[in-house]
């Protein structure tokens, strides 16, 4: 009986190491794996790193290294709008407008509904002198509901306009400028200018004074500031002017012709 009570034992004890043998331990749960890069993604990224790298060597006045990483970027990714406009920018900067218009209009290409691109190009046809061909791209600028800086392509077809001799239109859309971006410094000078060449120099020093409020004045503004402030014998007020101009730019154009205007 004893011994029939030990074989039991030992034959539970093989059994439950037979169990033991055959349960496997239960597998880990898989770990998730992070998705690999496609191809365009990889070129975009490529696109992206010379992209800043060459805004940084435009930052720091170096255009021909600019050019060497915007290069990359663009052969890395042809589609990659922001390298195609800093390309555009840098040609622009070293006085090559072929080949700037190109990649500014292929920004346009790629993405044809955006402000920003139809803004820029916009705005460089303006600057090359061709006014009638720029005001399209600043109308599609402004149909884009998502455009951040609506008030940037008012500006530019407000200043667009004034070039190609219409006053009325350039006043108008500089007016939308400001309505939407009170401390638009560029807009609020230009109106100024549009005021002063119409006469209006009343209204010409206040938008002036508004810009100087902003602390944002340059040659241009201080030389207008004394241009409109003795229109309007305010001559306390267009000597202060002069004063910070002829201290502030001495070397400027603007102040040469202070120089001259004032001479007996």
């Amino acid at each position: 009986m004893r011994r029939n009570r030990i074989l039991l034992g030992i034959g539970m004890m093989a059994l439950l190491a037979g169990c033991h043998r055959g349960m496997t331990a239960p597998n880990p749960p898989p770990q998730p794996s992070l998705p690999e890069q496609s191809k365009a993604e990889k070129a975009q990224n490529a696109a992206d790193v010379h992209t800043r790298l060459a805004q940084h060597y435009i930052e720091i006045g170096n255009l021909q290294g600019a050019l060497e990483k915007i290069k990359i970027a663009v052969t890395e990714d042809p589609q990659f709008v922001p390298a195609q406009t800093v390309m555009a920018y840098i040609y622009e900067r070293i006085n090559d407008m072929p080949n700037a218009e190109a990649h500014y209009r292929r920004a346009v290409e790629l993405q044809p509904d955006k402000g920003d691109t139809n803004n820029n190009l916009g705005q460089f046809l303006c600057r090359i002198g061709k006014t009638q061909a720029a005001m399209p791209y600043f109308a599609k600028a402004l149909a884009d509901p998502f455009y951040k800086t609506p008030d940037m392509a008012w500006t530019n077809e407000g200043i667009c306009q004034l070039q190609a001799g219409d006053r009325a239109g350039a006043e108008a859309s500089l007016r939308k400028a400001v309505q939407l971006n009170p401390n638009n410094a560029n807009a609020l000078l230009q109106l100024a200018h549009v005021l002063y060449l119409n006469q209006d120099y009343f209204r010409a020093s206040a938008f002036l004074q508004r810009l100087d409020g902003l602390g944002q004045f340059n040659a241009d503004s201080l030389k207008l500031g004394y241009d409109i402030e003795s229109r309007l014998g305010n001559k306390d007020a267009a000597q202060n002017y002069s004063k910070r101009l002829l201290s502030q730019f001495p070397d400027s154009e603007q102040a040469q012709a202070l120089n001259q205007s004032v001479r007996p």
